[in-house]
């Protein structure tokens, strides 16, 4: 036993410890490549627990880093339950060793896509840190930030921007505002503007992020990249699509200096640009992107990992895009087991493959099999996210976007009405995902022939496109198409002529559009 014991010690001690969170690619493929000697080890390791010599919770701690860095989350928690039960006997519960185990297990949680577990956990600790380190101190704003980003994941942006702001003022305070885990919060709450639609705000506190990284870290440092790399993400948002290929490109060249070609930071980045690719229909080169990211996260994360999954996933849309239904939903197929594997049938990742295999469905005339994944894919998100989550909602417009096929116009602007009620309160009025179910709701009352009505939806719509997105955007060119044809079909002349001079872009997107931009 006493060999056992220094085997396991050992192995717990040879883990690495990323710097600033952040792993090198040698180091992840080691750790990949000797799993299953890791496995083996902590297998026979069990049959000793509650041994009274068996001092292992620091090497109990360390493995469950492990495994939760390779999304292997049951195995994380099991060995940082160990390591808590250990803490808690040895150090106390309030010790900040002891807390920063729960911290890390309602981190997995979080990964899990278990939000209010995560927000439980995450209390727990929050409440022992005020009570022994102090509400300034950095610990303590780390859990806030933490608890920030939960409420962002579940779609609650106006209380992650309150919690965002807590741990922003209290780390200018204690750290000062050019400290990297004060721009921290400052990109993450960018990040927040820019899901609001926010995106004139969104760029400004990236800049602000941006400024300070670059002073203080230098302008090829991995955080600042991903600066860098979010400013790209709000142009792409925006549909300034070779804007953001040129943000992504810097954050590439960047990436590929600082890291290497194959790290994962780096392919992200490769996928965003091939995301980007998709969206301006260049299908086939976007396939090439995909192809080297997925080549990419195979080596070094393996194929079951959820990044390799997403790009799996994100293939298959250019499929989809394609036309190529039957390839779209096997790949769709293979993403949704590996995502059911490493991730759980409820898991948000999951579930947004669910939403894309029922639009493939949809797309193919196949609407009683739509409405059939759609189904699940609203039940697994109410039950995981709520009822008033943005991807709930996205999956209510696009069943309502099935009925409407179907000509159940009464049912589908029903269903329309339920959507754009909670993107209003969810996102609010002048959200593009609002104005995307504002316009939908337009084409019901079109496709009924009833134009007075269409006129004034469509108006709507574009009235709000214009203000948030801008008038290149393809889903307010798309409103102005559908304006023309309007005005031709009332016979007003004048109308279409002013609208005509505003049309920029031949083709727009579907308004059903339900895509995944990376980890």
């Amino acid at each position: 036993m006493k060999i056992a014991r220094e085997a396991f010690e050992l192995l717990g001690s040879g883990v690495h410890i990323p710097d600033e969170g952040r792993m090198r690619i040698a180091d992840w493929i080691f750790e990949q490549r000797v799993m299953p000697h890791i496995d083996a080890v902590t297998k026979h390791m069990t049959k000793y627990e509650g041994t009274s010599f068996m001092d292992i919770q620091d090497a109990s701690s360390s493995l469950g880093h492990v495994y939760r860095r390779h999304g292997r989350h049951n195995n994380a928690l099991g060995w940082y339950r160990r390591a808590l039960a250990a803490y808690q006997k040895d150090l106390g519960a309030d010790h900040p060793i002891t807390l920063a185990t729960v911290h890390e297990m309602a981190s997995v949680f979080y990964n899990q896509g278990k939000y209010d577990k995560a927000l439980e956990w995450y209390g727990r600790v929050l409440a022992g840190e005020e009570g022994v380190l102090g509400a300034d101190h950095q610990d303590t704003l780390t859990t806030v930030h933490s608890m920030a980003l939960v409420f962002d994941q579940k779609g609650q942006y106006g209380k992650a921007l309150e919690w965002y702001g807590r741990a922003l003022a209290g780390r200018e305070k204690a750290m000062g505002v050019g400290h990297p885990e004060t721009l921290a919060t400052v990109n993450q709450m960018a990040l927040v503007f820019d899901k609001q639609g926010q995106y004139d705000k969104a760029l400004e506190w990236y800049g602000r992020a941006l400024t300070g990284k670059v002073k203080v870290l230098g302008v090829d440092h991995p955080s600042t990249l991903t600066t860098v790399h979010n400013m790209a993400l709000v142009f792409d948002n925006q549909g300034q699509y070779s804007k953001a290929l040129e943000w992504y490109g810097r954050a590439l060249a960047g990436s590929e200096k600082a890291l290497g070609i194959e790290h994962p930071d780096t392919l992200t980045t490769v996928n965003q640009m091939a995301l980007v690719l998709h969206k301006q229909r260049q299908y086939d080169k976007a396939l090439e992107w995909y192809r080297r990211v997925f080549a990419g996260r195979e080596k070094a994360l393996g194929v079951d990992h959820p990044d390799t999954l997403t790009t799996i996933h994100n293939m298959a849309l250019v499929f989809n895009f394609q036309g190529h239904y039957d390839k779209a939903l096997e790949w769709y197929g293979r993403a949704l087991a590996g995502y059911e594997k490493a991730l759980g049938v409820d898991h948000p990742s999951t579930l947004t493959t669910v939403n894309l295999m029922a639009l493939v469905f949809d797309n193919q005339g196949q609407y009683g099999k739509a409405l059939e994944w759609y189904g699940r894919a609203l039940a697994g998100r109410e039950k995981v996210l709520g009822a008033d989550h943005p991807s709930t909602l996205t999956t209510v417009h696009n069943m309502a976007a099935v009925f409407h096929s179907q000509e159940q116009y009464a049912k589908a602007l029903e269903w329309y009405g339920c959507a754009l009620a909670g993107r209003e309160k969810a996102l609010g009025v002048d959200h593009p995902d609002t104005h995307t179910t504002i316009h939908n709701i337009a084409a019901a009352f079109y496709t009924q022939g009833q134009y007075r009505i269409a006129l004034e939806w469509f108006g709507r719509a574009l009235a709000g496109q214009e203000k948030s997105l801008g008038v290149d955007h393809p889903w307010t060119q798309s409103s102005i198409r559908c304006l023309i044809d309007l005005h031709q079909r009332t016979g007003q002349t004048e109308q279409t002529q002013s609208l005509r001079k505003l049309l920029h872009v031949p083709h727009g997107p579907s308004n059903q559009l339900d895509t995944l931009k990376g980890p």
